[in-house]
Parts: structure tokens; C-alpha cells; sequence
């Protein structure tokens, strides 16, 4: 089993920065690939970016050079640094770890976008 603990969230202004940290319960953290979701109220929720064991990346075209993700194989975490932020990405951050068709997901930590 894998336990995931999303931190980092807040109020924040439009322009501002956050970084999301989510700590891993894991044995074998370099296998997984680690990534950020969000959710706001009625909506799907929205893959954000991915990190492989290896450190390749991948975001979506809304984030793409404002978030960077990166991952710590030793602490077992894995980060998420938001810059220029704005209201649109106003939502529940979601940490989710996925190897060998298992999918785990951290209780979302709140990030509020607004003047």
C-alpha cells in the first residue's frame, strides 16, 4: 500500500508562487510515476504534469513554463513549483502515484488564486 500527503497549499494573489510538496509511504518510490491533479467543484479532474523515476516530465499546455515538477528519489517526495499564477488554477492539487497498474492518490491540498 502507498500512502501520499499533499502540503504546500494556501491563498495566494494573482502573479504569486506555491510549491506543493507530497510525501510518499512507499518501498520503491523510484519505480513510480508521480503526478499532480486538480479538481475544482463540478469539474472532472485535470491531469497537470508527471514525473518519471528518471526525472522525464510532461505538463499540460495551460501550465507549461509557470509549473515545474520534480521529485527527491531519497526523501521520496515529489514537488510541485507554481509561479504566475491566476484564478483559473484555483482548485484541490491532488499527488497521485501510479507502477504496475496501481493508482494512489493524497487527500488534495486547497490553492486559491484570487485578489
Amino acid at each position: 500500500q502507498v500512502q501520499l500527503v499533499e502540503s504546500g497549499g494556501g491563498l495566494v494573489q494573482p502573479g504569486g508562487s506555491l510549491r506543493l510538496s507530497c510525501a510518499a509511504d512507499v518501498s520503491a518510490f523510484r519505480f513510480y510515476v508521480m503526478g499532480w491533479f486538480r479538481q475544482t467543484p463540478g469539474k472532472q479532474r485535470e491531469w497537470v504534469a508527471w514525473i518519471t523515476g528518471g526525472d522525464s516530465t510532461s505538463y499540460t499546455d495551460s501550465v507549461k513554463g509557470r509549473f515545474t515538477i520534480s521529485r527527491d528519489n531519497t526523501k521520496k517526495t515529489v514537488d510541485l513549483q507554481m509561479n504566475s499564477l491566476n484564478p483559473g488554477d484555483t482548485a484541490v492539487y491532488y499527488c497521485r502515484a501510479h507502477y504496475a497498474g496501481k493508482i494512489y492518490w493524497g487527500q488534495g491540498t486547497q490553492v486559491t488564486v484570487s485578489s
